[in-house]
């Protein structure tokens, strides 16, 4: 059977039959309970007037309230909590980012109760990760087959065991916008993600978008280039000579093998939902949601972000 607390009502036979001169041993017989019970029960609970029930039932309640678990919830926590999501951390990235710091925070299955609880700003949902499989869009752009396919690609740049190796890409406007995108640029060891806006999705506007890209950054951060078919990348030839980068062709139908750069487009598209013209989004307005999404800790980088471990790369170079 499991232990309960003495009752008021016990405390006072207790009280009543402790004074009549009972012993511990004899009182417990008549309430009913373990000796070693009454005997605790009188023990913590004697004052110079002898055992008293009223004043020992305040105690037992003042103890309680005590031993209650506090919550987690501070003002603090909700603040910076709230800031990290207004910067589109996951409530995962927020937990284990501050956990590797040593700074207090709750854990990221609390932030989560707490949001569908309403005690953050409610708003903040709709930046959480999307979980699932979407259906993709059937492709309808040009293609062609010649170029290095990406069977030929070193192995060491498949298990991202060095620095320099990128993934490229393009985002674009609704049909019936503009022509205007973006081109998509990831490194596959850090996950850094840049974007270059461009006026159409030409393989001139992107041999000059990839140009604007590596010109950002020192000399042998790109070395190659994982890319698809699309007639935007009929440049490949130019990069190769001008850039010293080797330009390797996914499969079709295969962005599984692009699958950092296609996570980033995804990042990317939180900003910028499909039904956006690239051509009204400003530098400036780019710029923010890159910040964004490279100052978020990674799971998969130590819970570094990408501009951390990147500036790490870098410094390593000759």
């Amino acid at each position: 059977m499991s232990y309960r607390h003495l009752s008021i009502i016990e405390r006072s036979k207790l009280e009543v039959l402790h004074q009549l001169g009972l012993s511990a041993r004899a009182i417990a017989r008549e309430l009913n309970r373990h000796h070693s019970t009454i005997s605790r029960e009188l023990k913590k609970n004697q004052n110079p007037n002898g055992y008293q029930a009223a004043a020992s039932e305040h105690r037992y309640h003042h103890l309680r309230q005590a031993q209650k678990r506090r919550g987690k919830w501070t003002e603090i926590i909700r603040k910076e909590i709230e800031q990290r999501l207004h910067e589109t951390w996951s409530p995962e990235q927020i937990s284990m980012r501050y956990c590797l710091k040593n700074q207090p925070m709750v854990s990221f299955k609390t932030i989560y109760r707490w949001l569908y609880e309403g005690r953050l700003i409610r708003t903040t949902v709709q930046q959480l990760r999307h979980k699932g499989k979407r259906q993709k869009p059937q492709e309808r752009r040009g293609r062609f087959l010649v170029g290095t396919s990406i069977k030929q690609r070193p192995n060491e740049i498949r298990s991202r065991e060095t620095f320099g190796h990128w993934e490229l890409d393009t985002v674009v406007s609704s049909r019936g916008k503009s022509k205007a995108c973006v081109a998509t640029c990831i490194e596959r060891k850090t996950r850094l993600y840049t974007a270059i806006k461009m006026p159409d999705r030409t393989s001139l506007s992107m041999e000059i978008a990839v140009g604007v890209a590596a010109a950002q950054y020192p000399i042998g951060t790109f070395q190659t280039a994982t890319v698809d078919r699309g007639k935007e990348f009929a440049c490949y030839h130019e990069l190769e000579e001008l850039h010293g980068m080797k330009v390797y062709f996914a499969d079709p139908y295969s962005s599984w093998q692009r699958g950092s750069n296609e996570n980033g487009n995804g990042l990317l598209r939180e900003f910028f939902p499909k039904g956006k013209d690239f051509a009204e989004v400003t530098e400036e307005e780019l710029a923010h949601a890159l910040h964004l999404i490279n100052s978020r800790p990674r799971k998969c980088l130590g819970w570094k972000t990408a501009h951390e471990s990147f500036e790490e790369e870098v410094s390593h170079l000759d």
